[in-house]
């Protein structure tokens, strides 16, 4: 999945089994604030707090009820509009689609989330 999130044009991060963000791509870079080179690897104790992650109405989200955490947890997909500010200090109005990440034998590798950047209405 990590080659081909390289690949794509789109944001992508991954995160494994565990929840740590183990690889984002070259267009999450600017979604998240960082390149990958530079902020490296980040669990999920990590990840989940410092990214400033908010409703559509700017109301807080808590760190289990973000996209990639449930489809991680409940091995579910899961779609949702959210404001995030990055580590560049930088707040974006983007949606997400995260799903889980399941591979031969029924072995659980993580989740991936995709994000696209949205104008605030």
């Amino acid at each position: 999945m990590r080659q081909l999130a390289s690949y794509l044009a789109m944001p992508v991060l991954l995160v494994d089994a565990e929840g740590s963000i183990v690889y984002y791509n070259e267009p999450a870079e600017a979604l998240v604030g960082r390149r990958f080179d530079e902020a490296g690897a980040l669990p999920k104790e990590v990840w989940s707090t410092v990214f400033r992650i908010r409703d559509e109405h700017g109301a807080p989200i808590p760190a289990d009820s973000l996209p990639l955490m449930i489809a991680l947890r409940d091995r579910l997909p899961v779609h949702r509009r959210l404001q995030m500010t990055g580590l560049d200090g930088v707040s974006r109005s983007i949606e997400s689609t995260a799903f889980p990440l399941e591979g031969q034998g029924g072995r659980y590798l993580g989740a991936v989330a995709i994000f696209w950047s949205v104008n605030s209405e």
